[in-house]
């Protein structure tokens, strides 16, 4: 093997780390942005961020859009 075949080697090898890197970074964080805003459902949305990345990445922003609404706490009833 000569010094290209060793550098492309190299270089094949950081890009697959990085993108498997990147793509568990993209599951995780739905789910973290959920936990750390108090979200109720914070389990459903990291489960729905990893379905959706590895079913086809098509639903992937509605999980992520999901972690950051907040839901609005029940009114407490009064009575007179």
């Amino acid at each position: 093997m000569s010094g290209y075949d060793i550098f492309a080697w190299i270089v094949l090898i950081i890009l697959v780390a990085s993108v498997i890197g990147v793509f568990c970074i993209a599951g995780w964080l739905p789910g973290h942005i959920a936990k750390s805003r108090n979200h109720p459902w914070a389990q459903a949305v990291t489960v729905a961020g990893w379905v959706t990345l590895i079913c086809g990445f098509a639903l992937w922003p509605v999980a992520l859009i999901w972690a950051y609404v907040d839901v609005p706490q029940p009114r407490a009833e009064t009575r007179p």
